[in-house]
């Protein structure tokens, strides 16, 4: 990896602006390699170079990767001038890092929600290709039965022509279905749900791949994941990759 200004990598990992990492660096907070530096325009590898910041040793990581409950009523978009979106739900360290959603939750649907900076990452886990299942819990008008389970099975088609890959829909007997997907196109489904006469009320997703929701966090919240969690996105993956 080439050479970087010190103020830029503490800025990419999310530790400060790079106005305020100046003086960060400045009062000799920061150690590279073990001695105090002071100069925020001094090159390090990041690779290599132990960066520490009062006594703390930060790791450079070039991707992340976090999941979000995402609230209803917020566009799963890097920027609206109109709107607010899942990013400025963020902590401010976490809006430097350049995050984008991973595939798109609609405005009025909320759950998992997968954040990351890696753009190879999140087409692998949008492809249908790559056979990622999406769970979702549903709320609709009426209730599913065996027709609608085996419509999901064949693959249904929607009214403007659009034809989905077949999929799982599990019934309780009640209003309340369980769906399961692998591809994501626009409003899929709610569409689905809508074309076998069961409108829906409200949905939310549960878990992308083996990754479930965090139950524990709150609307909007976000943790990051461990590699444990992206391997249970993607069975193959490794961070680095």
């Amino acid at each position: 990896m080439s050479q970087m200004r010190l103020d830029k990598l503490l800025s990419e990992l999310g530790v400060a602006s790079r106005k305020e990492l100046r003086d960060i660096i400045r009062r000799g907070r920061v150690r590279v390699d073990g001695a105090v530096v002071t100069a925020p325009e001094q090159k390090v590898d990041a690779e290599r170079s132990e960066v520490s910041l009062d006594g703390e040793v930060i790791r450079w990581q070039r991707f992340r990767y976090f999941m979000m409950d995402k609230p209803e009523g917020v566009l799963s978009v890097t920027e609206d001038r109109r709107q607010q979106t899942v990013l400025d739900l963020l902590p401010e360290e976490l809006r430097r890092l350049g995050l984008f959603p991973v595939g798109r939750l609609d405005k009025d649907t909320s759950g998992l929600l997968l954040l990351t900076n890696d753009g190879d990452f999140a087409h692998r886990v949008i492809s249908p290709k790559s056979g990622v299942e999406k769970r979702y819990r549903a709320e609709v008008e009426g209730v599913p039965d065996e027709r609608d389970v085996r419509a999901f099975e064949r693959g249904i088609v929607l009214a403007d022509g659009t034809e989905c890959l077949p999929a799982k829909l599990e019934t309780t007997g009640e209003s309340v279905c369980f769906v399961t997907v692998m591809e994501g196109k626009y409003h899929q489904v709610k569409r689905m749900l809508a074309a076998c006469g069961k409108p829906v009320v409200h949905l939310r997703r549960l878990s992308v791949g083996a990754l479930t929701l965090d139950e524990s966090l709150a609307p909007g919240g976000v943790r990051e994941l461990s590699q444990e969690d992206l391997c249970k996105v993607l069975s193959d993956f490794a961070i680095g990759n």
